[in-house]
């Protein structure tokens, strides 16, 4: 799914909830929650922006940011791995009126047939953490530092309160971070795309993955395989869209969605032969999702480990999983449910950027039955929010910007959401 990240990217956050402290698989999780937001983006920084890809050869230029959701105040992609039931999906910008588009826009790509495979995932894991204090009591607070971070939690007891041998901690509570104010301004959030599995509709948007060679995209041994139509059931490539099937997709499987606006010469750097759609654009954005994540019982690499995650669409317009992207030098990708091991019904959320940081808290991973969250990026308050919904949540063809307050605010346990604050 992505690379590995250095030290202090991963896991941590100042929160003070209560929570029972759990070390699996080499990583913390402390308590389950409904809702965790992100603020303090638009920091002013820069990442490495590829420019050209010609010969094997990948050119970078300076691309300086700030203020908003910067850098992810740029196109997204939304990007979905197996097992996973993906129900409904829909994108929302502030505006009026909803936008209705067609699946099969004219292509704009060159295509090739080589059938040649070299698809790499790569997952980012959580490492142990380095501090943490073995002695502590019901009630006390437990604060460890984890990648060179700081996570907090109030000690529930239980006898799955455990710490790893070796792994110490201080015994001095962080105050939570105060919660982000949205500034999302009034009017209406219109749909720009929605896709329902059970009716078969997909307006507005494109169905990609990581097989470019077979039927659509490219392939070459220097930069694998590019972006490609996606197949039915996301297991191949495809010669033209097609709607994504109501089934399963398989372990380790991907699919990406891109709106279906093709990239001409306004996509920046893009690779060629590879199919090329511009992201969903806008300095705040909404997504509504309604999936399952069901346990398949496989092991092996990224076997039976679902996630969820956003990237700059540079990413996978360039080289997703490879060095010729500009992901290593912090242009963004949100981890929104990632399982981090085989069988887990954890699910993780991280942001990946030049203020990288990840979260202890879980969601539960739904496996038996579907479930509905809101990802809100809201460039006035400079936060990302994640939210699971109620089960009757419609996803309408468009929100009063109350509406969309309400969904985002509807989790008011304190023990349920989670605010973190970027460094």
């Amino acid at each position: 799914m992505k690379y590995a990240w250095g030290a202090g990217a991963l896991l941590a956050t100042a929160s003070t909830v209560a929570a029972t402290a759990v070390f699996e698989a080499g990583n913390w999780y402390s308590n389950q929650v409904k809702a965790i937001s992100y603020s303090n983006f638009g920091t002013a920084g820069s990442y490495k922006k590829v420019t050209t890809m010609s010969n094997g050869v990948c050119n970078f230029d300076e691309q300086p940011y700030s203020g908003g959701l910067a850098p992810f105040d740029k196109e997204v992609s939304v990007h979905f791995r197996g097992p996973l039931r993906l129900k409904q999906f829909a994108s929302y910008t502030p505006g009026s009126g909803s936008v209705k588009r067609t699946l099969h826009p004219s292509p704009h790509e060159r295509r090739h047939n080589h059938q040649h495979m070299h698809h790499h995932a790569h997952n980012a894991r959580r490492s142990e953490p380095e501090n943490a204090e073995e002695k502590r009591a019901v009630g006390d607070w437990i604060t460890a530092t984890i990648n060179g971070d700081i996570v907090s939690w109030l000690d529930a007891g239980g006898p799955a309160a455990t710490t790893p041998t070796g792994v110490s901690s201080p015994d001095v509570g962080v105050p939570a971070e105060p919660a982000p104010t949205l500034n999302l301004g009034s009017g209406t959030w219109a749909r720009q795309a929605y896709y329902d599995a059970a009716s078969g509709v997909a307006d507005g948007l494109v169905f990609l993955n990581n097989m470019g060679g077979q039927g659509s995209g490219t392939f070459d041994y220097t930069w694998g395989n590019s972006l490609a139509y996606a197949g039915p059931l996301a297991e191949s490539g495809s010669a033209s869209p097609v709607t994504l099937a109501d089934a399963l997709i398989d372990d380790n499987k991907e699919i990406i969605i891109f709106s279906d606006k093709p990239c001409t010469s306004d996509c920046g750097a893009v690779r060629d032969g590879t199919v090329a759609y511009h992201g969903f654009n806008g300095d705040s954005k909404l997504f509504l999702v309604e999936f399952s994540m069901p346990l398949s019982g496989k092991t092996g690499f990224n076997a039976d480990m679902p996630a969820i995650w956003l990237l700059n669409a540079e990413i996978p317009r360039t080289q997703q999983y490879g060095d010729c992207s500009c992901w290593k030098t912090g242009c963004g990708e949100l981890d929104v449910f990632e399982v981090l091991n085989s069988g887990n019904q954890k699910a993780i959320t991280a942001w990946h950027g030049a203020n990288s940081k990840g979260e202890s808290s879980w969601f539960q991973r739904p496996i038996d039955k579907t479930m509905k969250a809101a990802i809100l990026l809201d460039g006035g308050s400079g936060s990302a929010n994640i939210v699971v919904l109620p089960d009757e949540t419609t996803f309408d063809t468009s929100f009063t910007d109350s509406v969309v307050s309400s969904l985002i605010n509807s989790i008011t346990d304190p023990l349920l959401n989670i605010k973190v604050a970027l460094p």
